[in-house]
């Protein structure tokens, strides 16, 4: 009886210690990482409307990249000369060269050449427009019209919105008389959409080719974002500081066919149909990876108590963590690798049975995880011969994860703060893909941020229906684009 007194007590008062841990731990919450004062920042003078038209000008030209092919030389060409006439003092007073299939690097010399350099990203292609869906557009897609506060049209936030604020910032820099201490690079892709092999990929050789070694590369893929966040309101500045893998799988099943009356108890269609859910069923492990780790480290101070009290206890509480974050689909994408079954093609016609059956499965792959580790899983999973498993040529790891201490997130954190005081910076994971992960060999750090602002309605814009961008936002890229020179190089 003793002995269980003993037990009984022993195991109140463990509780009693992981209960106070616990407590402790979420009232202990560090605050939000400041970015300091808001000095010294004056913001440019702008003519606004010029600013905007010249904007609403780049939206009108088509620079699109298709499934077959990048944009046309004669596309790019066009594009090229009207941001030329455009920006004058850009083109005059910068080295601007043509690599690989129309892409630019445009090179501002810094006064102290022993200074790691500073690369500024873009991409000029844009996504096609569905023809089924033009009539639900409610502006021509091409038309760049400017009306309701909005600069309508395909690519202006996906990503033309980035390429032309940093010339529009680099033009107005220039007629001020603003000379970077250090190297200062514009690299605009022409084909990120179809996965930069020749645009950012073949600019990155030429950088590497030079020996040129960048601190930091800034590209798109983090925002504002409000409402986004489940438990966190207002703004919220997602900065990118890696982004996950890429490989998409074809499943194929070959079989003899034949007529429909006298069907094999397995079709290929039903073979191919087993393993698509197989992989369904069985998903990759979740796990917070140091990104995510990251990203609830600093929303924590923001976080409902409950919410707080999981993050700031993952030793004991992340499996529950884990288990919430799985249920919606942005969540899920933090923590896992996911599969993502996209085209099934089998058969010709209805009373023949298929002699092939083939299926894609798009893989974005969590940092940890590899295109290896994937296929393993896949052939573990699905565990049948007839099925061939053959992995896609566009192919990329996970990239590395940028530090959160490093000189590039303090320069993003520190222009935020100039630029949009009060707003909380917070690294996360981006679970699509950019052309910052080409950059990894010549860079020592890659950011993703455009200051647009994302809300659960704009978000469906990007490669949507009515994609637009606010004219106040593009006026703030501007503005973020040019003291983020200074910063960086002022």
């Amino acid at each position: 009886m003793k002995k269980r007194f003993l037990i009984a007590g022993g195991a109140v008062l463990l509780a009693g210690v992981v209960v106070g841990v616990v407590l402790w731990r979420t009232w202990s919450t560090p605050g939000l990482a400041s970015s300091g004062p808001a000095t010294g920042y004056a913001p440019l003078k702008l003519d606004e409307a010029d600013v905007v038209q010249r904007f609403a000008g780049a939206v009108k030209l088509h620079t699109v990249s298709t499934g077959e092919a990048p944009p046309s030389a004669e596309d790019l060409d066009a594009f090229h000369a009207y941001l030329a006439q455009q920006f004058p003092r850009v083109h005059h007073e910068l080295q601007v060269e043509q690599v690989g299939h129309g892409a630019l690097l445009f090179t501002w010399k810094g006064q102290d050449a022993a200074a790691a350099p500073i690369v500024l990203m873009a991409h000029q292609d844009t996504v096609p427009v569905d023809v089924d869906t033009r009539s639900r557009w409610s502006r021509d897609p091409w038309s760049g019209e400017v009306a309701d506060g909005v600069v309508w049209g395909r690519g202006a936030l996906d990503d033309k919105a980035s390429l032309v604020s940093i010339l529009e910032a680099a033009e107005q820099l220039l007629q001020q008389g603003f000379q970077p201490k250090r190297t200062l690079y514009f690299a605009f892709g022409s084909d990120e959409e179809r996965g930069g092999e020749q645009g950012a990929i073949a600019i990155v050789a030429l950088l590497k080719q030079r020996g040129v070694h960048a601190q930091l590369v800034l590209d798109e893929g983090g925002a504002y974002t409000n409402g986004l966040m489940p438990g966190v309101a207002g703004d919220l500045a997602m900065v990118g500081i890696a982004e996950k893998g890429y490989v998409s799988v074809t499943l194929s099943v070959q079989a003899n066919g034949g007529h429909s009356s006298q069907p094999p108890p397995q079709s290929a269609i039903g073979i191919l149909s087993q393993a698509l859910v197989r992989l369904e069923a069985k998903q990759m492990p979740a796990r917070l990876a140091p990104t995510a780790t990251a990203m609830f480290d600093a929303l924590a101070p923001l976080l409902p108590f409950s919410a707080r009290m999981a993050v700031r206890n993952r030793w004991l509480l992340g499996g529950v963590l884990i288990g919430q974050l799985s249920k919606t689909p942005s969540g899920n994408a933090m923590v896992r690798t996911t599969t993502a079954e996209t085209t099934f093609n089998a058969g010709v016609k209805d009373n023949v049975l298929p002699t092939v059956a083939k299926a894609t499965v798009n893989f974005r792959i969590l940092p940890g995880d590899s295109v290896a580790s994937v296929l393993e899983h896949v052939r573990n999973v699905i565990a049948d011969p007839r099925v061939t498993v053959t992995p896609g040529g566009e192919q990329n790891e996970p990239s590395p994860t940028s530090p959160v201490n490093g000189e590039g997130l303090q320069l993003v954190r520190k222009t935020i703060g100039q630029v949009s005081p009060g707003v909380p910076v917070v690294p996360y994971l981006v679970t699509a893909a950019t052309d910052a992960s080409h950059y990894v060999p010549v860079s020592a750090e890659q950011l993703r941020f455009v200051p647009y602002h994302l809300t659960p309605t704009t978000i469906e814009r990007f490669h949507g229906i009515n994609e637009g961008i606010p004219v106040i936002d593009y006026l703030n890229c501007v503005q973020f684009a040019a003291q983020f020179m200074r910063n960086a190089a002022g």
